[in-house]
């Protein structure tokens, strides 16, 4: 018995008096208990689809043909056509939140900034089930736990501000399953998680639709996610579906190009030395960009690192305090001893779970945080800075050397400047040459980047969300930086344009002479583009080493269970969730005592494993035989 049907379904949207079909004829079904996967890139209709589903279409958009037929299980003998319901009407809104659920895939605007996750889950609760405020709380820390919140009675009581995108997301989580819906419909909920929480929550939601025989449909684009949750699978674009069928022939027999294409447009850990990814379509051809003067190293010296960062700490006090002093507050060890060197020219991955303190290292680097200790030496070559002294005049003059790729390129581009305006700004606010020579510069970093200079009058609202990371890719580029640290930089970015933007950062490292400070929880594209790789954990540096040393002999119990966690797109490497996700790969309890801190003993240290393999644990531990 299927849950959901859709058949021929239609959907337009009226923009400025102009219709357009968006999606085209699309018919799929979701049966009860099953899992069917809806796999494509941005503006295929995905989204789309899905808020049909809920009734929660834009006012431009409307269902112009088709039926959406859904059918609850606990009322079998009947259907509802959701398409024929009235959009504000007591009948959706009876079923939206409390017999279908949706899990969106960005929770920050998804929650009140004003009210509590307790709060806000209580609302969606008594609003389906009426009961007790006692009885409502039990349950919802109940669920909270479940979800991941390692304390679920203090997670009630906070604001979505305070909690890290993965748990936003586990809270989103809750919010949707509370009422025990028979459909749950995710879209894209596990694109900004760690590998680890991810697969706490896809073992989650297994386990919940195991428990309720609740059918879900899963809206994704990555591969390695469908491979291991779907049953069925549904391949759309532009509004049409290309292929569907059962999870087996869809990845052991691909017929449609396209789905060939999306296949190998992944990056993965069998990759070849030098191989590159495959983009679905190439961007713009771009020109070489221009060879950057080196500073040949002195013969006979050791090059010295570009960075050196030496015992990092940065320390956080959370809470509230009364008029009186009094109150509540906890201080969070953000960063603990934190140290790593970068060579000219090399990328440097920096992976972990959210929280873990990658960001806040960054931040510290570029000297918009400031640490409780630590040193970072800058040495290109010719004079060494210390960055923590550096105070006004000698601070601005040193900024354009460390630039910054952010995550989210919508938020970190302005939408009031035009192109052109937002390129030419670093160049003005230096003082880099004169306005036409900052004019000619802007064309060049477009061509750079592989975008037409004909786009530099736009605003970066009418640019899809690749082309907008490569204006943030052209802006970092703008003062000809030494170093450029990318903070997720294609984390929000689908399969193919990732490829894109993935291979466009390893040309313009090899064609200028770049260095990289590559975070990212994602170790696929971590494995794709650094040459070393450091593991962080609970604010410090667990494990550091070679890139094929990292994934060949993993030495910590936590960069083990990263690895373990990683999805593959691959019928037969399935994963293992009860092995990925046994409840949080950064509770230091989990580990062997070797790699736990002895409160009588000595510190933990940085023991070597030879050809730069570093893995934090007690001094004088076998770490071999525990291997």
């Amino acid at each position: 018995m299927d849950t959901l049907r859709i058949s021929d379904l239609r959907i337009g949207f009226t923009v400025h008096g102009l219709a357009r079909e968006v999606v085209k004829g699309v018919s799929l079904r979701v049966p009860a208990g099953k899992t069917v996967a809806l796999v494509g890139e941005s503006g295929s209709g995905k989204s789309v689809i899905s808020q049909a589903i809920m009734g929660l279409l834009p006012r431009a958009g409307a269902v112009t043909g088709g039926e959406i037929l859904f059918r609850d299980p606990q009322q079998s003998d009947s259907q509802i056509d959701i398409a024929r319901l009235p959009a504000e009407g007591k009948e959706i809104r009876a079923l939206r939140g409390g017999r279908m659920g949706m899990i969106f895939q960005e929770p920050m605007s998804s929650l009140s900034p004003v009210h509590t996750i307790g709060n806000q889950i209580e609302e969606a609760l008594l609003l389906h089930r009426p009961m007790s405020k006692a009885e409502a709380r039990g349950l919802i820390e109940t669920m909270l736990g479940r979800v991941g919140f390692k304390d679920p009675a203090r997670a009630f009581g906070l604001y979505s501000f305070e909690l890290s995108g993965g748990l936003r997301q586990r809270a989103m989580l809750a919010m949707a399953l509370i009422c025990q819906p028979a459909l749950l419909i995710a879209d894209e909920p596990t694109t900004a998680l760690d590998v680890t929480i991810q697969a706490q929550v896809l073992d989650l939601m297994r386990d919940l639709q195991a428990e309720m025989g609740m059918a879900i449909l899963l809206i994704t684009h990555d591969l390695g996610v469908v491979a291991n949750m779907a049953d069925e699978v549904v391949v759309i674009y532009h509004g049409e579906i290309m292929e569907s069928g059962p999870v087996e022939d869809i990845f052991r027999r691909p017929r449609h190009p396209y789905l060939k294409a999306l296949l190998k447009a992944s990056p993965h850990f069998d990759m070849a030395e030098g191989e590159r990814l495959v983009a679905l379509r190439e961007a713009r051809p771009r020109p070489p960009a221009a060879p950057r003067a080196m500073v040949p190293p002195q013969p006979g010296v050791e090059a010295a690192p570009l960075l050196r960062v030496r015992g990092l700490r940065k320390a956080y006090t959370t809470g509230s305090r009364s008029f009186f002093g009094k109150g509540t507050q906890a201080t969070v060890l953000a960063v603990d001893d934190v140290g790593f060197d970068i060579q000219r020219g090399e990328c440097l991955g920096l992976v972990g779970e959210s929280g873990c303190g990658k960001t806040t290292v960054s931040k510290i680097v570029m000297r918009a945080v400031t640490p409780d200790a630590g040193t970072i030496e800058f040495d290109d070559g010719r004079e060494k800075v210390d960055v923590l002294g550096l105070e006004g005049e000698a601070l601005r003059a040193f900024r354009p050397r460390v630039q910054m790729i952010f995550q989210d390129p919508v938020s970190s581009l302005s939408p009031r400047m035009t192109v052109m305006n937002i390129l030419r700004e670093p160049l003005v606010v230096h003082g880099k040459g004169s306005g036409s020579e900052q004019t000619a510069r802007v064309r060049a970093l477009m061509e750079d980047v592989g975008l037409d200079t004909r786009f530099l009058n736009r605003y970066p609202h009418s640019f899809s969300g690749g082309q907008r990371q490569r204006i943030g890719i052209a802006r970092a580029l703008a003062l000809d930086p030494d170093l450029i640290i990318c903070d997720e930089p294609v984390s929000a970015l689908d399969v193919s344009v990732q490829a894109q933007i993935l291979n466009l950062l390893k040309d313009l490292q090899a064609e200028r002479g770049l260095t990289f400070l590559f975070i990212s929880h994602n170790l696929a594209v971590v494995n794709y583009m650094a040459d070393r790789i450091a593991v962080m954990a609970n604010g410090r540096i667990v494990e550091i080493a070679p890139r094929h040393a990292l994934f060949a002999r993993p030495m910590h119990p936590y960069t083990r269970a990263l690895l373990k966690s990683v999805p593959f797109a691959d019928l037969d490497r399935k994963l293992d969730f009860k092995v990925a996700a046994p409840g949080g790969a950064s509770d230091a309890t989990h580990w062997a005592p070797a790699f736990r801190r002895d409160p009588q003993g000595e510190a933990l240290a940085h023991l070597p494993l030879g050809d730069g393999h570093f893995v934090l644990a007690r001094p004088g531990a076998d770490i071999r035989e525990m291997a």
